[in-house]
């Protein structure tokens, strides 16, 4: 990620990509059980851990001060406290454009309900801040050439791998949305075929499920292309992506806002219906075949058509 677009990224994202984000991710795919559990809590609450004394951490991450002291020297500090500066440092450059959000917010009537909709406009320009359209341009023309494009959610990102899979449909050649007619055991009824020839597109927000992690790494390991939209490097949905995009998720109350996924959604969407003019022709056709099923589409062709047809004869009405 480029230095521009690492100031407009969300912290987590930004920050994970950072010289001590990339340390910590490596820590969190190959450290010890007690040192995953610190580089996870400081890849995902770094705002936090500023603020958080030795003990503190120690007791949010159920580990001993002895161990993040070995830990922050691992990492090439001297101590605790050197790795938190660190940690400061490395945000600083980031919150800005976050904290101008917040600060909006903040301003706002006390509401919960009016804060939680300023959570979601925040996440989707965060989200929108860090993403590159040539990337989603991407992603959406490797769909359309894809043999079958897996679609898989779980929870609450269910309903979320739905209105993907509604969206890719008419776009590529064939959709299946693995989890739509059951659990863990249908997705993976489903993925049993995978192949080389497949992309298979995962969706998980934290909280994560166990069946969304272990099906993505069987669909991985069977050579298909793996998509992940997910919320944060540090999440384990991550790593197994050969392409990731990440949706800013944060909420103060839900485990996570699916505000910025269902944004990013639309947005490869709307990169498949314009890609090509075979694609904006089939858009075209999808939306008449559906126009008579809506509410009041129906009624306006119909009234355009009886128009049409009755205008010639109030004409020859007048010539005779």
């Amino acid at each position: 990620m480029s230095p521009a677009n690492l100031h407009n990224a969300a912290p987590d994202i930004g920050f994970a990509e950072s010289s001590l984000g990339q340390s910590l991710l490596r820590v969190l795919a190959e450290g010890s059980a007690s040192n995953r559990a610190l580089a996870d809590y400081l890849l995902r609450n770094q705002v936090r851990v500023t603020a958080l004394g030795i003990e503190e951490l120690a007791e949010a991450c159920e580990v001993s001060t002895a161990t993040i002291s070995r830990f922050a020297r691992d990492l090439g500090f001297k101590n605790y406290a050197a790795m938190r500066s660190a940690v400061a440092e490395t945000l600083q450059s980031m919150l800005q454009p976050v904290e101008k959000l917040r600060s909006s917010i903040a301003r706002r009537p006390a509401s919960p309900a009016l804060e939680s909709l300023g959570y979601a406009e925040a996440a989707i320009t965060t989200t929108s801040r860090s993403l590159a359209g040539a990337e989603i341009d991407r992603i959406a023309a490797g769909l359309t050439k894809a043999r079958t494009v897996y679609v898989m959610g779980f929870g609450l990102s269910t309903f979320l791998a739905g209105t993907l899979a509604m969206h890719l449909q008419p776009f590529c050649r064939h959709v299946v949305e693995v989890a739509a007619a059951g659990g863990t055991e249908v997705a993976a009824s489903q993925l049993a075929t995978i192949t080389d020839k497949d992309t298979l597109v995962v969706i998980s927000l934290p909280r994560y499920t166990l069946a969304a992690v272990s099906l993505t790494r069987f669909a991985r390991d069977s050579g298909a292309t793996v998509v992940s939209i997910t919320d944060s490097p540090a999440s384990p949905l991550a790593e197994l992506g050969h392409q990731v995009l990440y949706a800013h998720s944060a909420h103060p109350v839900l485990p996570s806002s699916a505000s910025a996924v269902l944004a990013v959604i639309e947005a490869i969407a709307v990169s498949l219906m314009t890609s090509n003019k075979a694609n904006v022709a089939k858009a075209a056709r999808h939306t008449e075949a559906i126009a008579a099923y809506l509410y009041g589409e129906h009624q306006i062709r119909t009234s355009s058509s009886q128009k049409k047809e009755s205008a010639p004869r109030r004409r020859n009405v007048k010539k005779s």
